[in-house]
């Protein structure tokens, strides 16, 4: 039937109102959400740093709304590529060797080792090297509980049979291949929580493992110097990310994380209670690093506590080449009063370290008050003296944002070589002995 003229002019009177109806609806939610806006608490200013901005949206992103859950999208299955090729649970050197060592130069360790367990050198665990160091990445500049939930996210892209809610990490055995991760485009791994530059690591990564450019044998017969050149040239991977990887997951003995603030602290502690009786020095194994697990409440470790505005250590918020949480020693937690909070699954709340008596202070302190038996010390490096380690604890003279140089560590702890990393392990724990 045509159209006729009439009816054009009754169409077009018809959809203006409408139109004006919609417009005018549009003006008054404007209004309306201009006056909620209004009435609301005003937000929280912008900061300045692109990372923390980052991070904070990673956070809340990590969190979903408590009306629905964020949902894992099913994608069709990509095949696995090559397995994993794990790092095998054992040492390349000999254990009691280092210990003698260490002990032979300064015999306090000799208590120390008594009384607690050197972790990722006692307890031995085959390691995975993409997904560890894929978890660091994914842990970068956020807490560990966003961590936790952003990680649970990024395994269901590629098996989305895993329950939704995030469970006990070390529970989970699957994990995606290279290829896997590799294969997937940036906008989806995105949907894990992941901010944009952090999905490019993480493929970075996953590229390079896949391409043969990275593996675990190569990992494995690179010497200290060729495994910094290999790993650093991974986009998001630092120096202290390669120390603590080589430190707790490759188990080089010989590793001094110069960088990180918790360890130059403790290095401090260490010496200034040899050279100083009035400076009296303890040991918290709760400052020991602890690994993401959601069986424990969220917390900071000692590094956390002291590092510089980047910098941190294991399963902590913060670190010097943003990354987090990779996988530590697995010190099992006390269960929390009222809380129902249990140890890891894979050890007993009975099997944390032999709480310290103050006999192992006296060790620590053995030249306090003139102690006529302890042998003497060895010498401070040139240009540091007592009275310069206390300042440098006390806060009175640092060198740009650290308290010892690269120079300084390395003279300090020259005579562990070539075992530094036990003793650094140990160095995370000390503390000021409480008056």
């Amino acid at each position: 039937m045509p159209v006729t003229r009439s009816a054009t002019r009754a169409a077009t009177a018809t959809s203006v109102p409408a139109q004006a109806d919609v417009a005018e609806t549009g003006k008054a939610n404007g209004r309306a959400s201009k006056r909620k806006e209004t009435d609301a608490d005003a937000p929280a200013p912008v900061k300045k740093s692109r990372k923390k901005t980052t991070a904070k949206a990673e956070d809340a992103a990590a969190a979903p709304a408590p009306a629905q859950a964020a949902a894992t999208p099913v994608l069709p299955p990509i095949p696995p590529g090559e397995p994993a090729a794990f790092v095998p649970a054992v040492l390349t050197f000999s254990f009691e060797d280092a210990k003698k060592h260490l002990i032979d130069v300064d015999r306090r360790f000799e208590d120390v080792f008594a009384r607690m367990k050197c972790r990722p050198f006692e307890h031995l665990e085959r390691v995975d090297p993409f997904r560890t160091l894929t978890d660091s990445i994914l842990g970068q500049q956020i807490s560990w509980l966003a961590a936790r939930s952003i990680r649970h996210r990024f395994i269901r892209l590629f098996d989305p049979s895993l329950p939704e809610k995030p469970v006990d990490y070390h529970a989970i055995d699957f994990f995606p291949t290279a290829h896997q991760v590799a294969s997937m485009d940036i906008a989806t791994l995105r949907t894990a929580g992941l901010s944009g530059r952090k999905a490019e690591y993480v493929q970075d990564l996953a590229t390079r493992f896949a391409d043969g450019r990275l593996s675990t044998q190569k990992l494995l017969e690179a010497n200290d110097t060729e495994l910094y050149k290999m790993l650093i040239e991974v986009r998001g991977i630092g120096r202290w990310t390669v120390d603590m990887f080589a430190i707790f997951s490759l188990r080089r003995p010989d590793i001094l994380p110069v960088g990180d603030l918790g360890v130059q602290r403790g290095v401090l502690r260490w010496f200034l209670a040899l050279h100083d009786p009035s400076y009296l020095v303890a040991i918290s194994p709760k400052k020991l690093p602890k690994p993401p697990s959601g069986e424990q409440e969220e917390e900071t470790n000692s590094e956390a506590e002291e590092s510089v505005p980047a910098p941190a250590g294991p399963a902590r918020a913060l670190s010097p080449d943003a990354s987090s949480t990779l996988p530590a020693p697995e010190v099992p937690s006390t269960p929390a009063k009222g809380k129902g909070k249990r140890a890891t699954d894979d050890e007993p709340a009975a099997a944390m370290p032999t709480p310290f008596t103050p006999s192992i202070n006296k060790t620590l302190n053995m030249y306090a008050g003139g102690a006529v038996n302890a042998p003497p010390p060895p010498p401070l490096p040139e240009g540091l003296t007592p009275g310069a380690l206390r300042s440098r604890l006390d806060g009175k003279k640092k060198i740009k944002g650290a308290l010892l140089t690269p120079q300084e560590m390395e003279g300090l702890t020259e005579p562990w070589r070539p075992y530094r990393s036990l003793g650094v392990y140990y160095m995370w724990a000390l503390a000021e002995e409480s008056k």
